[in-house]
């Protein structure tokens, strides 16, 4: 799959999301993946946990059938923003939003987190 084919993939659980991406925007994996990591924060803060849940879900599958441009982009800027947007959530909805993340992207969460700066 490549950015243009997530981009399909993401429009399935927010039909307006190709409307975030204007043409001023560069067409690449990284705006794409940057857009819907955006979305997803906004989800978090407005406790939307339908859509959040499906969004994650969506995630899990652009990045396991993801290019591997779209895999880094996923663990560049998703996974990296990851403690950014749960940092004030309660710990239960924290537990809560990692259950609905892969066991893939939660043990790259924990690579990144735990070998950061060695």
């Amino acid at each position: 799959m490549n950015y243009s084919e997530a981009i399909r993939e993401i429009t399935e659980v927010i039909p307006d999301f190709e409307n975030e991406l204007t043409p001023t925007t560069p067409q690449n994996s990284y705006s794409v993946i940057r857009s819907f990591t955006e979305r997803i924060k906004s989800m978090v803060r407005q406790n939307d946990r339908n859509i959040l849940f499906k969004s994650l879900q969506k995630m899990d599958k652009i990045y396991i059938h993801g290019d591997t441009a779209l895999k880094n982009a996923i663990e560049g800027v998703f996974i990296y923003s990851l403690d950014n947007f749960t940092a004030f959530c309660s710990g239960e909805y924290r537990k809560v939003i990692f259950s609905h993340i892969s066991r893939e992207l939660q043990q790259t969460y924990s690579r990144q987190i735990y070998t950061h700066g060695i």
